[in-house]
């Protein structure tokens, strides 16, 4: 990057899940986080702010208690980007979880579309971490003074180097929800099969069946050491309610990536998120450092 470029803000929404980060991640603090809905027994609150994961944990364990979710409204980001523009940037970049998982970026491109090309919108086509390294791939360059131009590019880059798998214990949530086709949810439940899934520009993905959950996690670890490539990596581990299991699969990860394993993250995902996947989810989000 060469001479001042305007000033950009990065915005970016709760499912990304980011743990508290280290002064030494540079605008790991620059970022804005616009909350999703969630609905626990018709009782409306924000991701993050009114609901947190161990209640919607307990309410799916009920089964008799719905939990649904919602984007926010169109009129929500509009005011998150006038005023961050009104406050001093020059340009806005809005880095958002799949639209294939959610109507959130639909709703930040509606927005964006007030404010003509001083905001964009990127859809990360994943969520957790998946979404969280390319919002803070963007605002790493954002603080360096990149222009709009080069913070989407940024972001666009460390999409296109992350990886983000994970195990259910259970296809049912994302079934009811409509992450994932309803044969696929009755094949898992048919041959009591533990799925390792992915995310891609098509959805939640199965990327492989097996027998037992012990055997799924340990391929889990394959995969994202596979995934890893040669070169150095930064990776995070989410879980819902399920803290021994992330804790035993980030240190098998530690151990197998070694030197090339750059940072690692631990944090349980939200409310949004767990209401799709369920108790007992682990996930493992790959970023291969460029």
């Amino acid at each position: 990057m060469t001479g001042p470029h305007p000033a950009v803000a990065v915005v970016t929404d709760s499912t990304a899940y980011l743990p508290p980060l280290p002064a030494t991640v540079a605008g790991g603090g620059r970022l804005t986080v616009v909350p999703l809905a969630v609905v626990v027994n018709g009782v409306p609150g924000l991701e993050t702010v009114d609901v947190d994961s161990a209640t919607v944990a307990e309410a799916l364990n009920a089964r008799r208690v719905a939990v649904t979710t919602s984007r926010p409204s169109p009129e929500a980001f509009s005011q998150v980007y006038r005023e961050l523009l009104d406050s001093g940037a020059d340009g806005v970049l809005s880095v958002h979880l799949s639209a294939r998982l959610s109507g959130t970026y639909d709703a930040a491109v509606l927005a964006a579309g007030e404010f003509d090309d001083r905001v964009e919108v990127i859809d990360t086509q994943s969520t957790g971490m998946g979404l969280g390294f390319p919002a803070l791939a963007a605002a790493e360059a954002a603080a360096a003074g990149g222009s709009l131009d080069e913070v989407r590019q940024a972001a666009v880059d460390a999409v296109a180097r992350t990886t983000t798998l994970f195990y259910v214990d259970t296809l049912e949530f994302l079934r009811r929800g409509g992450r994932i086709g309803a044969a696929a949810a009755l094949l898992g439940t048919a041959l009591s099969v533990k799925p390792i899934l992915h995310t891609t520009d098509q959805g939640v993905v199965v990327r492989e069946k097996v027998r037992t959950a012990s055997r799924a996690l340990a391929r889990l670890v394959d995969i994202a050491v596979e995934s890893a490539g040669d070169g150095d990596v930064d990776i995070a581990v989410h879980h819902l309610t399920a803290p021994d299991r992330a804790d035993a699969l980030l240190t098998t990860l530690k151990e197998r990536l070694g030197e090339r394993l750059r940072a690692a993250y631990l944090t349980e995902v939200g409310a949004v998120v767990g209401a799709h996947v369920g108790p007992g989810m682990v996930a493992v989000v790959v970023h291969r450092v460029a």
